[in-house]
């Protein structure tokens, strides 16, 4: 095993270079506060704060949420400070740290999308936009932004107007095709994906014939839906030429190694800080200590670098 740190930049297209490909995902990791007291924000490449809307929202009554075999559903309904709020709260205590800030964004319509990305690119100290299509489009009857091709370029496209920021599209996979979800998130202008976001779920209390989330359905994320991921991203990665942010039930760093393997050029870790509040930094070091026990020099090596050759 060698003992030379293996190269661990990574870019993620639109001037986003992390100096690792270790992200906190979006709504699992707050704001970087919350983590801050138990490890070393510093040694992250990326945090993606929660999901950021124009005004504060509540979110949705409890319980919001539920354990599941290998993972949990969560209905947390978008509960965050509201921008005015991140702007003047949260993000100068994330200034004082080196890891990339991303902003999550959400909306009901597309100027709300654009609106966001316009304001947050004045902001000092943030990085890039995530944009999360799972929103629902109010003024479409409720379906998903990412349900749609049409519904993703659209948006896309908003955001792309207002900013010059770096654009990551958080593509849905309760879709039929994620590569056409991808294509379109691609002609729109985003420079990089991230995948997957939650699958949707649900589960009922046996005895009280129930729901078990206050909001009936939720997304279901942990160890459970990564094959899931994996596919996902294996198959965008050959339909798009733009970076790709795998994620879903990472917790150790053979874990990262399988994203990057299927095309991922980051990952991103989330329920499982929920599990291990330090799950970011012990994947970081399990990647490390994969890349020298089969001495490999630069991380970047391992992307799309699976061999199908003799799959069935």
């Amino acid at each position: 095993m060698s003992d030379v740190l293996p190269q661990l930049t990574v870019d993620l297209g639109g001037g986003l270079v992390l100096k690792n490909p270790i992200i906190a995902a979006s709504g699992t990791f707050g704001y970087g506060e919350e983590y801050a007291g138990v490890l070393d924000l510093n040694r992250l490449g990326a945090i993606v704060v929660k999901g950021l809307s124009i005004e504060p929202r509540t979110g949705h009554p409890a319980p919001r949420l539920v354990e599941t075999p290998s993972g949990m559903l969560n209905a947390i309904g978008l509960q965050n400070v509201g921008l005015d709020a991140f702007l003047a709260e949260k993000l100068p205590f994330l200034r004082r740290f080196t890891p990339k800030v991303i902003v999550n964004i959400v909306g009901g319509t597309v100027e709300e999308y654009a609106t966001l990305a316009e304001r947050l690119s004045a902001a000092d100290g943030v990085h890039a936009i995530e944009i999360n299509v799972s929103c629902p489009n109010v003024k479409q009857g409720g379906l998903s932004f990412g349900q749609s091709a049409a519904g993703v370029i659209e948006v896309v496209q908003a955001v792309r107007r207002r900013t010059t920021l770096p654009t990551i599209v958080k593509l849905s996979p309760n879709v039929t095709d994620i590569t056409e979800m991808a294509r379109a998130a691609h002609a729109g202008g985003a420079t990089a994906l991230s995948l997957v976001n939650t699958v949707l779920g649900m589960a009922i209390d046996v005895d009280t014939r129930r729901p078990k989330l206050a909001s009936g359905t939720g997304g279901l994320s942990g160890p459970a839906i990564r094959p899931i991921a994996v596919r996902m991203v294996w198959e965008a990665s050959k339909a798009v030429p733009i970076p790709i942010i795998g994620m879903g039930g990472i917790t150790c760093g053979d874990d990262a190694v399988e994203l990057l393997l299927a095309g991922a050029t980051a990952v991103a870790v989330g329920t499982g800080n929920f599990l291990n509040p330090l799950a970011t930094v012990d994947v970081l070091d399990g990647l490390v200590r994969y890349l020298r026990r089969h001495r490999i020099a630069d991380v970047n090596r391992l992307v799309g670098a699976v061999d199908c050759s003799g799959s069935h």
